[in-house]
């Protein structure tokens, strides 16, 4: 079975105990193994690791020992509980264990989980595990958390917002990577303790700018400050930036800019009067064009083209700055 959305988050947070297991796949390493974490520590329950009702490989190590994986469903614990196999960072060489184990699972057995980076629709291991009766395979995007993601990060640092600082928290999700925003709660839930958390707790606690390298550029687009781009790309350059990040955090500006515009989103953080206003300069629907601009560029970085990459997002950056500007 294929899962998206509110499907998969009731999965990760309540995971039927009778799955055979989940493949967990997706290009931010970071995203998926939260989930992963999240799966595994709700299906086992605590207590797992010492109890040794958790296996772990990697798809290299299930690779060169081809029948482990299935040892693994089908051992017997010394303890009660479910018990899960975990492999992880397989890729599509390493899938034959993988797909004999996941074919031999029986009742009873162990649950499989498996993560791996970025999988086409083709991929053995995806269609194995969507086809499954028993199983899942849910695949995670850079898209910004969604509410019920948001609800279920704070939920599980226990914390009790304001009206006002619920606004924040929200920016604050769209504005960083799933592990930086549950690193901030963290951070958040242990200065605040019991008390709610207020707008200045969290402008305290959140980072300072997510890069402040690549706040710059990204701005000087959004202003259509096109002269300033060239050297600020070269700087980036110098410090080894991927085209692709910086493809990425150019989406997140222009989507909370759509946000603002559309009055769907609130402003955050130390840029917040600059967001607001180039979110009254952009509008609806030249923000709707930047979006699909970068939508493009970032197909063209990902795929097989041998153009310069960075040459590629600098050219994209410029035409954005051209675009407001006209």
């Amino acid at each position: 079975m294929n899962l998206r959305g509110p499907a998969a988050i009731r999965f990760f947070a309540k995971p039927d105990p009778g799955t055979a297991g989940a493949l967990i796949y997706g290009g931010d390493a970071m995203r998926v193994a939260l989930k992963r974490q999240e799966l595994i520590t709700n299906l086992t329950g605590p207590g797992a690791e010492e109890e040794m009702r958790l296996t772990r490989m990697t798809g290299g190590e299930a690779k060169s020992d081809p029948t482990s994986v299935l040892d693994g469903l089908k051992a017997v614990g010394m303890f009660p509980g479910i018990r899960v196999v975990f492999v992880d960072g397989a890729t599509e060489l390493q899938a034959g264990p993988i797909l004999a184990a996941l074919d031999g699972w029986a009742k009873g057995d162990a649950a499989l989980v498996v993560t791996a980076g970025a999988l086409k629709k083709t991929s053995k291991l995806r269609k194995a595990f969507e086809s499954h009766p028993s199983a899942v395979a849910v695949g995670l995007y850079d898209d910004p958390m969604g509410q019920e993601e948001i609800d279920a990060a704070l939920a599980a640092e226990g914390l009790t917002l304001s009206s006002e600082a619920r606004r924040d928290i929200d920016a604050l999700a769209a504005a960083l990577d799933p592990g930086d925003f549950r690193q901030t709660l963290t951070k958040i839930s242990l200065y605040a303790g019991t008390d709610p958390v207020t707008p200045e707790v969290i402008a305290l606690m959140a980072p300072a700018t997510i890069d402040a390298e690549m706040d710059e550029v990204i701005l000087a687009a959004g202003d259509g400050d096109a002269g300033a781009i060239g050297p600020l790309m070269q700087r980036l350059t110098g410090q080894g930036v991927a085209p692709v990040t910086l493809a990425i955090f150019a989406t997140r500006h222009f989507q909370q800019l759509h946000g603002l515009a559309n009055g769907t989103a609130q402003a955050w953080g130390p840029n917040r009067d600059t967001l607001q206003r180039q979110a009254r300069s952009w509008g609806s629907a030249r923000s709707e064009q930047a979006l699909s601009l970068l939508m493009e560029t970032d197909l063209t970085l990902r795929s097989a083209s041998r153009a310069p990459q960075m040459a590629v997002m600098e050219r994209a950056l410029i035409r954005l700055a051209m675009m407001v500007r006209g």
